[in-house]
């Protein structure tokens, strides 16, 4: 099965953003980063989700995350789904950290569950079938609004599809934007580009720290 082995962000400042993410969400090995200045405008398309535990751990890790220099965009607070808050982290990546429960049941710690890539596209029928042709397996399905692909047994990051104007209005921005998405999805089946130009390539070892 088809997985996603690691996720490469174009920034600036390579330095500048492992340092960001380090002290706000205490991402290393998970997350790549690649010096780039290639032309971006608005929403890239895309947003990254840390799934975590409780409330007191979504308050955690976005106050980390303000601490070092994000932006927020929607402030934690409850909703029908649960817990969660939205922000932009320097380089203008958009990230939601969010929990499915509304009350605590210990003390707040930084410990992330789960980390999902969510695609905005254009026809999710059509990228789910495009997906599933490139080997990944469907673990839940919505019709036309939402997918979301099983995640292999050593891959650190689960891909999911969302409608663009929806996934956009999730996070609090407008669905307009141009240019680079600045994300390079490194699996086991790239290298390949989706049908809204989200770029795979062949996953690569991990650098030595």
């Amino acid at each position: 099965m088809a997985s996603i082995e690691s996720i490469t962000l174009d920034v600036a400042d390579p330095t500048a953003a492992h340092r960001f993410y380090s002290a706000a969400f205490g991402l290393d090995t998970q997350l790549r980063l690649r010096a780039s200045e290639a032309p971006t405008t608005g929403f890239r398309g895309f947003t990254l989700a840390l799934t975590v535990s409780q409330p007191a751990t979504v308050n955690s890790l976005v106050d980390a995350a303000l601490d070092a220099g994000a932006t927020p965009l929607k402030p934690a607070a409850k909703s029908l789904w649960g817990y969660g808050g939205v922000v932009q982290a320097p380089d203008g990546t958009i990230w939601k950290v969010a929990t499915s429960a509304k009350k605590d049941t210990g003390p707040a710690n930084r410990q992330i569950d789960e980390i999902v890539l969510l695609l905005g596209v254009e026809d999710v029928k059509a990228s789910k079938q495009f997906y599933v042709g490139q080997g990944l397996a469907v673990a839940r399905s919505f019709g036309s609004k939402y997918v979301e692909f099983a995640a292999g047994e050593s891959s650190p990051v689960k891909l999911a599809l969302y409608k663009r104007r929806a996934l956009a209005k999730d996070v609090g921005v407008s669905p307009d934007g141009t240019g680079s998405h600045r994300l390079t999805i490194g699996g086991d089946g790239g290298p390949f580009t989706d049908p809204d130009g989200f770029a795979w390539a062949a996953a690569a070892p991990a650098p030595t720290p």
